[in-house]
């Protein structure tokens, strides 16, 4: 909600607009620059504070001159009494004629502005929770640099207990569930909040993306299936048997073991998901990316080939390896379906963290997994760090290559 303070004078406008929403902040900031009218905008932002205190004082006397948006009414009727501040939000003003001004078509105008303006339409682009995996819609924008995820029991046991495990370094700071619109929802440190104009990379890890239980589950109930088969022939159109070809359908089982075999998760216990670069265009078409040269190639273009952002990447995934060696989370857990999410900006900033816990099980108590011995129906084995150590081997490889810059 943006608060707007009217007062008009013989020959100019002054607008007070107080607003707590950095997007406001910088909307106003904005159109301060470009309608050239008086506005003050009250924040808890020393930055944006100051920055506007210059551009008043340097443009005081032009501003008071001139004010393109609101002239003031010819008849001498003013938008509301002379001197006399009346206080609405432009959220009202949309909806009825009300007393900031007769004037509407004026203020339509700073409205338009604002939300049309460059500076908005790219601040949108700049600080999204990006989506590039999973089921789209799960998650909702929070307040104090925070977001909400759609609830999910299993996820929710594991972000409490890694809070208080060696991994709570690496994962998203978990703040408990909440309510919101009548949906319950995990609520979850903004892994992007940091950065600016973050460059940002999913890797699924593991040698499965499915639990053995959901394999099991699917033989037992082994329906045919149109869509999978859909989705199959959408990346190979030579995937499907010739029976499968005469059904126009596959079975479960069958689409998930072909789906883990064509990309790099069987290979190197490791799949690219997404990637999605500083102006805001996604790629998703990694289906397909098997081999490790291939998956240097997606490294590479997704960081610039940037040395001190492939090193720090580097080391990040170490840091994460040698505590996920000591984590007894790590140790009693399979983790199936989990990520890690590479993300660094302009700045050099570059950070990794593991996220995406709703497949990830406790196992019965006194059994542990290792975690990079290859999987066999039945040993609940995830391969997690063996696309670690693949990671790591694959970015050290680039360091090396890379010449300083």
């Amino acid at each position: 909600m943006v608060t707007v303070l009217c007062a008009c004078w013989d020959d100019k406008v002054g607008c007070e607009i107080s607003v707590r929403s950095p997007f406001c902040q910088g909307a106003l900031l904005h159109t301060h620059a470009r309608a050239r009218t008086h506005i003050h905008t009250h924040t808890h932002s020393p930055y944006l504070r100051n920055t506007l205190r210059r551009r008043s004082t340097l443009k005081r006397r032009e501003l008071r001159a001139h004010s393109p948006l609101c002239a003031p009414e010819p008849r001498g009727g003013g938008c509301c009494p002379r001197g006399t501040p009346c206080k609405v939000s432009l959220q009202t003003a949309r909806r009825q004629e009300g007393p900031l001004c007769s004037n509407s078509k004026s203020w339509r105008k700073i409205k338009n502005m604002v939300h049309w303006s460059p500076f908005v339409m790219s601040f949108k682009k700049k600080y999204p929770w990006i989506q590039l995996a999973g089921h789209a819609g799960s998650f909702k924008a929070a307040a104090n640099g925070r977001i909400l995820k759609k609830h999910c029991e299993s996820e929710q046991r594991c972000l409490d207990r890694l809070m208080a495990d060696v991994l709570k370094p690496f994962v998203p700071a978990y703040h408990g569930d909440v309510v919101k619109d009548g949906e319950r929802y995990n609520q979850m440190d903004d892994l992007l909040a940091a950065f600016d104009s973050p460059c940002v990379m999913d890797c699924k890890m593991g040698v499965r993306t499915y639990l053995e239980e959901e394999l099991t589950k699917a033989r037992k109930k082994p329906s045919l299936r149109k869509d999978m088969y859909q989705k199959m022939i959408e990346v190979d159109p030579e995937a499907p048997t010739e029976e499968e070809k005469a059904q126009r359908a596959v079975t479960k089982p069958r689409y998930m073991q072909w789906r883990e075999t064509i990309s790099s998760t069987a290979t190197l216990g490791f799949r690219i998901e997404g990637i999605k670069k500083e102006d805001g265009s996604v790629n998703r078409d990694f289906k397909k990316t098997k081999t490790r040269e291939q998956v240097t190639e997606a490294f590479r273009e997704f960081t610039k080939g940037n040395r001190n952002i492939l090193i720090a990447y580097r080391d990040r995934l170490k840091d994460i390896r040698a505590t996920l060696e000591v984590s007894p989370f790590f140790k009693c857990h399979e983790v199936i379906g989990s990520s890690l999410l590479f993300i660094h900006d302009q700045k050099e900033q570059a950070k990794v963290w593991m996220i995406d816990f709703g497949k990830t099980t406790p196992l019965p108590e006194g059994q542990t997994l290792q975690h990079n011995v290859p999987w066999q129906e039945g040993n609940r084995e995830d391969g997690y760090l063996s696309g670690l150590n693949n990671l790591i081997d694959i970015l050290t490889e680039m360091c090396q290559a890379t010449p300083l810059a």
